[in-house]
């Protein structure tokens, strides 16, 4: 029986559906610690979460079981054993679990209990519960192996605590929102821990994922609360934590000895860090050889191409400016100062050829009518049409700069602005954007690639925003001030409430309905969107699924 138990934290990235580069990150991890007892990995580490309807292959289950016994053999030179992600099928069903691989085996596995399926989370189209788990029995501890959801309720912990457990190790898959750090630490597993009086180790996986993204934040909390170890966001990282075994009025139990506790990214610098890692690993994993975006001279596009800077460096973001007969000087000097300040390359192309080439090719079609929106609608899709040329020649992927507010009522050109592969700020608010702006000019992300000092010239913050689709165009014409229109959004999109609800707030009725309308009506154009990082508990596409057609409103 042993007194001391070193236990590998591995925080790592995962490529969904690559076994072998998930495999080979696994035993690289191994490789360097020699002296551990147990490497644990993230959960599903073996075939990357989620992986969707990719599970449903019989030949990527066949490959996993194949690689898991590759991997146990590997823990037969005497050296650390691993607690590995997976999933399995047990009596025809499959779930999603952990391994224990030693002594060159699969000496136990365990399954998840509590099957989250909400928000992002489908698990009950995917998996069968497991029962609920029986502690580990390693090197004389018995460790309890609850899974992600498991420690969100109480019955798995409760019931693991009652057969013995002594130390909790859960693996998980937590994708990023705004304030969950503080939620998982305070609201969950200290939460656990108090109640069980059992020290607990949280390892999440960090890297992005399509639309979600996983900030790491690793830690262990003891039984009376306190932080023993805070592993960093946003990074890879791999923490030896050091268990000894201390006698106690009951007998003995476990304690972690104290290790690094690192600050986490405070807001907004953690919204940022997301939408980078996001697009990082959706740029990085897919392939790409960089980024291509228009940037116009406002402040969406000015901040889209500072967190490709951050993500990928200057040298992979292609930044074109088309100007119109409406764009101002003023845009023109902005869009060339960003670009200058964060270190890209600058096209300018003038879209005027297009924009005449369309209007006599639509002058007999259009006689008698006076120019309207689809004349303006007409200088975004040129845009859009022109950049994806550009991508398509040249390979870059085309970065989409709408935010959340945009998205929300349909402001917004689909086949235009609406155009490209991934969409940074498609969960921001546009109050979000002015905050992460104002913040990203005065500071730099932990895991930035650009510059240390400003990354847009202050005014285009400032500024009004416009569209610059027709004569002195602001957005305020044509939508209310977007401080007013946020916080309705928040209260329609996030929190669900009704005309009334709001309008009891303090808010005008007229803008309220307005801003409701708007909202279902641009569904069509939401559901044709490139995706995009969730930030919040309510993004489009994976939280918010409404019908396109549907008749109920709330006034």
């Amino acid at each position: 029986m042993a007194d001391k138990l070193t236990i590998t934290l591995a925080q790592l990235n995962q490529q969904v559906g690559n076994l072998a580069a998930n495999a080979a990150a696994m035993l690289a991890v191994r490789e360097r610690s020699p002296g551990s007892d147990l490497i644990v990995f993230p959960e599903m580490q073996l075939i990357g979460y989620p992986p969707e309807d990719l599970i449903q292959k019989p030949a990527l289950i066949e490959r996993a079981a194949v690689e898991l016994e590759n991997l146990a053999r590997v823990t037969a030179d005497g050296g650390p054993a691993m607690l590995v992600g997976s999933v399995f099928v047990r009596d025809g069903a499959l779930h999603n679990g952990v391994a224990l691989l030693e002594g060159g085996r699969i000496a136990a596995t365990r399954f998840k209990y509590e099957l989250p399926n909400y928000g992002t989370f489908d698990e009950k189209r995917y998996f069968l519960p497991g029962p609920l788990p029986e502690p580990v029995l390693f090197k004389g501890a018995m460790l309890g192996l609850p899974i992600c959801e498991d420690i969100w309720h109480p019955d798995v912990c409760r019931h693991l605590a009652e057969l013995g457990a002594e130390i909790f190790i859960c693996v998980n898959g937590s994708p990023y929102e705004i304030d969950k750090d503080v939620l998982r630490i305070d609201g969950v597993a200290k939460r656990r821990a108090i109640d069980t009086g059992i020290p607990l180790a949280y390892l999440n996986r960090v890297g992005g994922q399509d639309e979600i993204v996983f900030d790491g934040a690793s830690f262990v909390v003891g039984p009376e609360g306190a932080v023993w170890v805070q592993m960093p966001d946003w990074e890879e990282s791999v923490v030896h934590t050091v268990w000894n075994r201390v006698e106690s009025g009951a007998g003995h139990r476990w304690r972690c000895e104290a290790g690094d506790v690192h600050e986490l990214a405070e807001h907004p610098e953690d919204i940022y860090c997301a939408m980078v890692m996001a697009l990082r690993d959706y740029v990085e994993k897919n392939r790409f050889p960089g980024v291509v975006l228009g940037l116009s001279g406002g402040i969406d596009s000015a901040i889209c191409a500072a967190i490709a800077v951050d993500a990928l460096g200057a040298d992979r973001v292609w930044c074109v400016m088309m100007p119109s007969k409406f764009t101002s000087q003023e845009s023109l000097d902005d869009a060339a100062g960003c670009a200058a300040m964060l270190g890209v390359r600058l096209d300018t192309i003038p879209i005027m050829p297009a924009v005449d080439a369309f209007a006599e090719m639509l002058a007999p079609a259009f006689a008698g009518r006076a120019p309207d929106l689809a004349e303006e609608n007409l200088q975004s899709r040129i845009r859009g049409t022109t950049l994806m040329a550009l991508s398509n020649k040249f390979g870059p992927m085309l970065v989409t700069t709408g935010n959340k507010s945009e998205m929300s009522v349909g402001y917004a050109t689909i086949y235009g602005d609406m155009n490209g592969g991934y969409n940074p700020l498609k969960d921001a608010y546009k109050t979000t954007v002015f905050a992460i702006s104002e913040w990203r000019n005065t500071a730099k992300p932990k895991i930035g690639l650009g510059p240390d000092g400003p990354v847009m010239p202050q005014r285009i913050i400032t500024k009004p925003p416009s569209a610059e689709l027709r004569p002195d165009q602001k957005d305020s014409d044509s939508l209310p001030d977007y401080p007013v229109l946020d916080a309705v959004l928040m209260g329609l999109v996030e929190n669900e409430k009704s005309v009334d609800q709001i309008v009891a707030e303090g808010f005008d009725r007229d803008t309220v309905v307005r801003v409701e309308r708007l909202l279902h009506l641009a569904e069509y154009k939401r559901r044709q969107a490139p995706p995009g990082v969730k930030l919040g508990t309510r993004n489009f596409g994976r939280d918010r699924r409404y019908p396109i057609t549907h008749g109920f409103r709330t006034a």
